[in-house]
């Protein structure tokens, strides 16, 4: 029996991962996500950062030989700039003024770790999102929402920031904060994990 253990807090992970059918607990990893730099390129560092709170999340369980830790990070990009969760309403402002009518891209690095042996196998997803033009009116009626205020970009796509979208290339849930898809194959063809 796998015990499948999400390092993460997110509960947008929480409901992507019920997706796929897998029992699951939630440990949220203490990893210190500082101590990575940001000057790696994005698809290593939401690579990085993954490893870094799976491995954070694994020192709690390691008597625990059937565990596997999933974790994930996603941040938005613009220009290979990293907009990371804003600090306040006015940070939430010029973001989305930055991105409005651009496309930007969105990463998630993830990382699924196997207690019993140790093997970690980490991956990445790209998804281009392309926002429609925003007056500064829709801008800070989204902001007033407080949808904002804990998402990587200052947009979460699942909720009302989809009515800020025009168009995605790639996958949608990845956007989300997890690619489910890319980690099934990950279960299944790196951990011998059968998802269907």
């Amino acid at each position: 029996m796998i015990d499948f253990i999400l390092a993460s807090g997110s509960p947008r992970r929480k409901e992507l991962l019920e997706l796929m059918g897998l029992e699951f607990k939630v440990i949220v990893s203490q990893a210190d996500e500082d101590s990575v730099s940001k000057d790696l390129k994005p698809e290593l560092y939401v690579q990085e950062l993954a490893l870094l709170k799976a491995s954070a999340t694994a020192k709690e369980v390691l008597r625990n030989k059937n565990a596997v830790i999933i974790s994930a990070d996603t941040i938005v990009t613009l220009d290979g700039q990293i907009l990371g969760k804003p600090k306040d309403e006015d940070d939430a402002f010029n973001m989305l003024s930055k991105i409005s009518g651009r496309e930007h891209e969105v990463y998630t690095g993830y990382c699924v770790m196997r207690i019993s042996d140790g093997k970690a196998v980490c991956g990445k997803v790209r998804t281009k999102v392309k926002f429609k033009d925003l007056s500064d009116d829709k801008i800070r009626g989204y902001i007033n929402s407080g949808e904002p205020m804990d998402k990587a970009g200052a947009y979460g796509i699942q909720g009302l920031g989809s009515l800020l979208i025009e168009k995605i290339d790639g996958d949608y849930f990845n956007v989300v904060g997890l690619p489910i898809s890319a980690l099934a194959d990950t279960l299944e063809d790196e951990m011998d994990i059968k998802i269907l």
